[in-house]
């Protein structure tokens, strides 16, 4: 007996000392908030051997459904239910080990703002203007370099850390708003503590917190409430496809499905036309699925569960913390269509009015509208995600004007695609741009020609959809994509310090480049009070001589915009061609110049030039 109770002892001592060794290092979400539509919460808990422990919850209105284990003992998944009864304050989940109490952790539910689910995303009314954020400004030079993270600011480097950051934009918010813009999107400002390329944000490693090189959450929460002082709208740009192999969860994975695997790097094939194709084969599609994007970016498999509702809580937890109007998803067709499809629905279920855009880079247009909401998809998949970029319209308007004019090519390629229209759902919805910050310069594309560049922007701000800037675009920055990354996300001039010139002023840029300024800030500034830009019927004529002419209109208003493609003729389009949209009316004014035109029987373009005129009765 005495032996048997030593052991029994020993047993329960040895016991004792592994439940005082377990404690909670992590919960996320870090809080959450009453009110919400969908009760449910999934509670990540971390911490050394926690799936040991069984947690309990003793606070009105919260009530543990399921308590989930995986492979690694280091996690436990909650499952909680928030009724309509609990009030917002701050509730302990106790963890016990057998008899055994481990330190509880405090969890808080906030109040739910009033207006938060009736919030209203970006939309056709809205121009963006993006902004690459370590490129931008660095307005808080003490964050340049912090202790706990890998890589430090080297501005020497294209591919390094360079120091913008998000007071850098807070700083410069009245600039974007006198350009004419209506929103911003950065691209992401989540953690990326990598030891090298970490500048550009797509490698995240912690989904809950804001690069401390950039600011902090509060930092960007305040940032957004300086938008919306303004008017601006904000999207926040989200990766699920893949995070950074330094994520803390890829560190110590929870389960071995939480990412694809293979016995060696194995990279996606990147042809996302496999999604749709109905005659591609297993190994194409599922190579696009499940290989990587390259070595340091681990390729998420949102199959898993518990996964794809950490990504879904992560959102929703950004929009109702941060107070954000929409989302950029990056690389939609890389995860799993159906997570998409569902992540989008969570979405919407609790914010009804928001909008998100997805990055469908994809070169046709029948692959691109497959991802689109409420697309005509013969297998009847439906993304729910409203807006597509429009990667077609893309490659054509930097194709169309340094092309001579044929059937097929120069402004034949605008319309071809504008024909095309009818495969998607919403092409009032798709994202039009010129670039972004994985292509060339717009400017370098058009080989640096300033009458093709305003024949570009005229076309980005007048076509159907929703256009889409890249900062430095209205001071004519080059860059081409070939010679790296680097070279096509420049720092802005004037937002460090030591620049040698400031193109955030007047006097900081050259004649051209605010001449460049001034033509696109007029257009942005008429096209936000032009109704029939954002909502009217869009009506075009096939390009013939050089020349392209369409029509935006609605019951009270109609505006006309011509192209000569000529490189050295004049041209003088006879009018006679389009009655159907312009015998009721007998004048114009010219929104470029301010002119009023009182011919209008005729319209004479210079070579390479474009008209943009609100036709009055």
């Amino acid at each position: 007996m005495k032996t048997k109770f030593s052991i029994l002892f020993l047993l329960g001592f040895t016991f004792s000392l592994f439940a005082q060794d377990i404690k909670v290092e992590k919960v996320e979400p870090p809080f959450w908030w009453t009110g919400m539509a969908n009760p449910d919460l999934q509670l990540l808990v971390y911490g050394s051997d926690i799936s040991a422990a069984t947690p309990e919850i003793n606070y009105s209105g919260v009530n543990i459904i399921r308590v989930n284990k995986v492979e690694n003992p280091n996690y436990l998944f909650i499952d909680i239910t928030i009724l309509d009864e609990a009030q917002p304050g701050f509730f302990d989940i106790m963890f016990k080990v057998g008899n055994r109490l481990i330190p509880p952790y405090s969890f808080e539910l906030k109040k739910r703002k009033e207006g938060s689910a009736e919030r209203k995303g970006f939309d056709r009314s809205d121009a963006i203007y993006l902004i690459m954020p370590d490129r931008f400004s660095n307005g808080d030079e003490s964050n340049d370099n912090i202790p706990a993270m890998f890589e430090k600011a080297d501005r020497s480097n294209p591919n390094g850390r360079h120091g913008g950051d998000i007071k850098g934009i807070t700083n410069h918010l009245d600039y974007i708003k006198e350009l004419g813009f209506t929103t911003i999107w950065a691209n992401p400002l989540v953690e990326n503590n990598n030891p090298e390329y970490s500048y550009h944000g797509y490698a995240i490693t912690d989904f809950y917190n804001i690069d401390p090189r950039f600011g902090t959450n509060k930092d960007y929460v305040n940032l957004v409430d300086e938008c919306h002082k303004r008017n601006l709208k904000i999207i926040m740009d989200m990766i699920f496809n893949h995070c950074s192999i330094h994520n803390w969860l890829i560190k110590d994975l929870p389960a071995e499905d939480w990412i694809h695997q293979f016995p060696e790097f194995t990279s996606s094939n990147f042809r996302a036309s496999t999604i749709t194709d109905p005659y591609a084969s297993d190994f194409d599609r599922t190579r696009m699925l499940t290989g990587w994007f390259d070595t340091h970016m681990a390729d998420l498999d949102q199959r898993n569960e518990l996964l794809s509702n950490y990504l879904i809580q992560n959102t929703i937890w950004w929009i109702e913390y941060s107070g954000i109007d929409g989302i950029r998803v990056d690389t939609q067709p890389y995860s799993y269509k159906e997570f998409i499809s569902e992540w989008s629905r969570a979405v919407f279920t609790e914010y009804p009015n928001f909008n998100i855009v997805g990055e469908a880079w994809l070169q046709k247009e029948s692959i691109t509208a497959y991802f689109q909401k409420d697309a005509d998809n013969i297998d009847g998949y439906n993304s729910n995600i409203p807006c597509t970029t429009d990667f077609p319209m893309y490659f054509a308007i930097n194709n169309a004007f340094n092309e001579k004019d044929s059937w097929i090519e120069g402004l034949a390629r605008l319309y071809y695609v504008l024909t095309q229209d009818f495969l998607y759902s919403h092409p009032e919805n798709n994202l039009v741009f010129c670039d972004n910050h994985d292509l060339n310069r717009f400017y370098t594309s058009l080989h640096e020609d300033f009458n093709k560049w305003k024949m570009g922007i005229t076309f980005l701000l007048t076509t159907r959809g929703i256009p889409m800037v890249y900062y430095g675009t209205e001071i004519l920055m080059t860059g081409e994509e070939s010679k790296g990354h680097g070279f096509i996300r420049k720092d802005f001039p004037g937002g460090w310090a030591d620049d040698n010139s400031n193109a955030f002023t007047t006097e900081g840029r050259t004649a051209k480049q605010n001449d460049a300024f001034k033509y696109l800030q007029n257009l942005l500034q008429w096209r936000q009070k032009s109704e029939v830009i954002h909502t009217g019927l869009f009506k075009h004529f096939v390009p013939e001589n050089d020349t392209y002419v369409y029509f935006r209109y609605n019951k009270d208003d109609c505006i006309l915009v011509a192209f000569n493609n000529s490189p050295n003729e004049m041209k003088a389009i006879k009018t006679d061609r389009f009655a159907e949209c312009m015998k009721d009316y007998k004048y114009a004014i010219n929104i470029i110049t301010g002119e009023n035109i009182n011919y209008l029987d005729a319209l004479t373009l210079p070579p390479k030039s474009t008209v943009v005129l609100e036709l009055k009765k």
